[in-house]
């Protein structure tokens, strides 16, 4: 396992510690005001900050990055300084050679001071390990006005306590993508500080002025810690730290609820053994580096959504107030526009009991909603509202109708149902209405009406399963409202307006999301007009039918004016138009798979899959999204997809890996093997699944969920393996 993969590019991906699903994520930061920094640590950087107790996981826009630690030797900086003019400030270069990085470690030596810094972290609480030299002016840092800004988010109000001699204790208040986030630290120093200053503005408080109560105590926007040593050769000083969202008292109990010593060695084995247990939750067979990409794969699904409750069950809810965990454990972070799409479906085969909680997350969030909608891009307490859709829904549909315990049916349907039908909420009562939403009264509006069918189909299947009739028919006709903006004469979706005239002029491959209306979320027609994932006999119909469907397929990849396209220089990923660095393309090579033609389909996944992953760190070609970019990869090398979560099927690809089985949360054990893969061989010649023959390129979720074997014979040439395919309906 390899956490610096994704690390270097369009990742977003960070190299420090944490849990499985862990609340804290120690780590470095090398930049905070590029928005393509959104972890804040990028490998290509020459210099690092320092280390902050959170991270986001592969997202696209930047936030957390709460309470920067910085040692120091020599006359202390209050300002970080600039990767070309380090000794301008705070921050250090550093070398690649002498940094390291695993399951629950990271360790680094900063050259401008000479101090080693190792972290490792449990679930709410980490520790920080720093060597320094002999120093007559050693000195920490804690910077409480550091957050990953992009250049927009700001500290608008903190407080700083110097609790004894070696605690401190504090809180910012943070406008940023989360518009109202609160978080607050506690920090232990296993050495009393010689000398402890508050500074505001750059400059020590004073006690008894306008400002200050006293030197120990302050509150501002512009607050920083130091705590002064004299330290003798390779001396080393411990901080133990810890957050909460709900208060100073509670990271303390945080922090000495969960590590009761000074032992680093035993925090760092302790989470090496969670990582250890929830890594074999997959067992495969291959080369290092395929094992290397796979369980870093793994490592990266298992960080978010995360944990966001203190060890009192206390969370702070998305009304601000202070509610109780009753029955679950709160979790935040949900990125649902990528993950509901393979990393939640994974989940529900491996991660039940955690995804059941995600969802009672979701179901309480709901309920403090104001506007009764369940999460859209939920984080740290606050909605967002980032993407599109009501992606909750299908997380919530898939979770139910595969059985996942945990979950009250009839509270989950009655917010899935109250979302879907929020006036308020990016013109779904017009969708409704009309059948798709017009352009001139939403932007986005054909990637939205794509969606709402799809999330509405999912609605109509959980209805049908509870015997709601009524709501059944009226969720099953919004489902099909996809055909209400295919527009035949150029055979693919196209936007329209509240008179039902098309979107002229109309490019297919247009692509600005700068430009003042825009049809598409992150796309283009040719893109977004394959996501009709719940009824695709019926967009291949409208297509012109199975030949006509594959042969559209085909001009997607082979597209050659694609890389000039205006706004795509961010786009990672390219094959022709499919751009596989984001989450509209995830679906779309398996619809080879609907069309008859699966050989296609495994030619492109091998390409993918050898092109676009690795053990680097610039082996991602897009954001990891929470986890997305990697479940995607996962379930491809099994050799199964879920293109329609919320039904009771996956979509059979080709295998990318020659053995791999999956210990279910159930108990059960389902295991793929594929024979003579290689890679010349790498098209399916002949699929079993249980000791039966499978010509059918799709694998029902029965198959899996009772455990067993999946096994492919692969060769070196396309076969007649799935060329006459029955999809499920």
């Amino acid at each position: 396992m390899r956490p610096f993969v994704g690390t270097q590019g369009e990742g977003n991906t960070y190299p420090g510690p944490s849990a499985p699903f862990g609340m804290v994520q120690l780590g470095p930061d090398t930049e905070k005001e590029l928005w393509e920094t959104a972890s804040g640590y990028e490998y290509s950087d020459p210099t690092i900050m320092g280390f902050s107790l959170t991270h986001l996981s592969g997202t696209g826009i930047p936030d957390l990055g709460d309470f920067l630690f910085v040692p120091q030797v020599g006359e202390p900086k209050f300002v970080s300084g600039t990767k070309t003019d380090p000794d301008s400030g705070y921050q250090s270069r550093y070398s690649h050679d002498e940094e390291t990085a695993s399951a629950g470690y990271y360790k680094v030596k900063l050259q401008k001071s000479g101090v080693t810094v190792e972290l490792t972290a449990g679930e709410r609480a980490g520790m920080m390990r720093m060597t320094f030299p002999a120093s007559d002016d050693a000195s920490i840092l804690t910077d409480l006005t550091h957050v990953l800004n992009g250049k927009k988010w700001k500290v608008i109000w903190s407080h700083l306590r110097v609790e004894d001699n070696s605690t401190i204790t504090g809180f910012h208040l943070v406008n940023g993508w989360a518009k109202e986030r609160a978080l607050y630290f506690a920090a232990r120093y296993s050495k009393p500080f010689d000398k402890a200053e508050i500074l505001s503005d750059g400059k020590p408080v004073v006690y008894n002025t306008y400002r200050f109560r006293s030197e120990k105590e302050a509150t501002g926007t512009n607050l920083q810690f130091l705590a002064h040593y004299k330290t003798g050769d390779r001396q080393t000083i411990v901080i133990k730290v810890a957050v909460s969202a709900i208060s100073a008292e509670n990271a303390l109990k945080n922090l000495d609820t969960e590590i009761h010593d000074w032992n680093f060695e035993k925090v760092r084995e302790q989470t090496r053994t969670k990582w250890d247990k929830e890594l074999a939750r997959i067992e495969i067979e291959g080369s290092r580096e395929e094992k290397e990409t796979f369980y870093t794969s793994l490592y990266h699904a298992f960080l978010a959504p995360s944990l966001y409750q203190d060890v009192t069950g206390e969370y702070r809810g998305l009304d601000q107030n202070i509610h109780q965990a009753k029955g679950f454990t709160n979790y935040t972070i949900f990125s649902l526009w990528d993950t509901y799409r393979a990393t939640h479906p994974l989940f529900a085969l491996i991660q039940a009991p955690r995804d059941a909680d995600m969802i009672n997350s979701m179901l309480a969030h709901y309920d403090q909603s104001v506007e009764h909608m369940l999460p859209i891009w939920s984080l740290q307490a606050n909605e967002t509202w980032c993407m599109v859709g009501y992606h909750a829904v299908p997380v919530i549909v898939d979770a139910y109708l595969k059985g996942v315990p945990g979950i009250n049916r009839d509270r989950a349907y009655d917010a899935i149902k109250t979302t879907a039908t929020n006036p308020r909420y990016d013109n779904v009562a017009t969708y409704a209405k009309l059948g798709w939403v017009p352009f001139d009264k939403e932007n986005e509006s054909v990637s939205k009406t794509l969606e709402y069918a799809y999330d509405d189909y999912c609605i109509a299947r959980m209805a049908k399963a509870l015997g709601k009739r009524d709501d059944f028919a009226v969720f099953s006709k919004r489902a099909a409202s996809y055909k209400n903006l295919f527009d035949p004469s150029v055979g693919l979706m196209r936007g329209k307006d509240s008179q039902g005239k098309w979107h002229t002029p109309f490019n297919p491959h247009f692509y600005d999301e700068t430009a003042g209306v825009n049809d598409f979320t992150e796309g283009t027609s040719w893109q977004y007009s394959w996501y009709v994932p719940h009824d695709v006999p019926g967009l291949m119909a409208l297509m012109g039918g199975r030949e006509a469907f594959a042969k559209k397929l085909d001009d997607l990849f082979t597209f050659k004016e694609a890389d000039k396209s205006k706004g795509v220089s961010d786009i990672q990923g390219r094959i022709g138009e499919y751009w596989h660095g984001n989450e509209p393309s995830h679906h779309v090579i398996y619809l080879y798979s609907y069309a008859g033609q699966p050989w296609k389909a495994a030619e492109r996944l091998h390409e993918i899959v050898t092109t676009q992953y690795g053990n680097k760190p610039n082996s991602l070609s897009g954001n990891d999204d929470c986890g997305q970019m990697s479940a995607w990869y996962m379930f491809t090398c099994l050799g199964f997809y879920p293109v329609c979560p919320g039904s009771d099927y996956y979509a059979i690809g080709a295998p990318q890996l020659r053995k791999a089985k999956l210990n279910l949360s159930n108990g059960k054990k389902f295991t793929t093997i594929a024979n003579n893969l290689s890679a010349e061989n790498i098209y399916v010649q002949s699929v079993e699944v249980n000791g039966k023959r499978l010509d059918n390129p799709f694998l029902s979720f029965g198959e899996v969920k009772n455990g067993g074997t999946l096994i492919f014979n692969m060769g070196p040439r396309p076969s007649q393996w799935g060329t006459q395919p029955k999809i499920p309906e």
